[in-house]
């Protein structure tokens, strides 16, 4: 494997179907005509606490990325010692803006799809589509309380969505 590229890492039974919960979520934000990603936030007991989809191209509203919409719908529902147990399953890496959503929702874990390096050879060089080229980890290790951060996982399921969407 390249050296640009990260090493896929294994993930357990239970994130692995967590995770396709939010892959699931990236085709369906597809077929409403978004860009393809998904997230889902589970308690430390399986509790589905929230799940979403990026919704830009049917709001118009460029913040609203899957893990983004789930932080939103959390809202003021759990406390930050529920959501510090929490982990957040999004089909791709999260962006800058996302990832400090996330820290500032207190998500204790975060366990994402395809990774931002892959997914910018889907996106190509359209400025309209580039991303600020920081890693999500970089975010997370900024912050003063713990973020686990596993991934890349499942990156071929992941990419599924990408597949041809993209405009190179």
């Amino acid at each position: 494997m390249s050296a640009d590229l990260p090493d896929e890492v294994a993930v357990d039974e239970r994130d692995g179907r967590y995770l396709r919960q939010a892959i699931a979520w990236s085709l369906t934000a597809r077929e409403r005509g978004n860009r393809p990603f998904g997230a889902v936030v589970i308690g430390e007991d399986g509790t589905v606490l929230t799940e979403a989809y990026c919704n830009t191209g049917e709001t118009g509203d460029c913040t609203g990325h899957a893990e983004t919409n789930a932080v939103r719908q959390l809202g003021n529902r759990y406390p930050r010692e529920v959501l510090a147990r929490a982990t957040l399953y999004s089909s791709a890496e999260p962006c800058v803006m996302c990832a400090g959503a996330i820290f500032w929702s207190a998500i204790g874990r975060v366990v994402y799809g395809i990774d931002a390096v892959r997914l910018r050879v889907f996106r190509g060089e359209r400025a309209e589509q580039r991303d600020a080229e920081l890693s999500c980890r970089d975010v997370f290790a900024a912050s003063p309380h713990p973020i686990a951060c596993i991934g890349p996982a499942l990156i071929g399921e992941a990419s599924e969505a990408h597949r041809g969407f993209w405009k190179t």
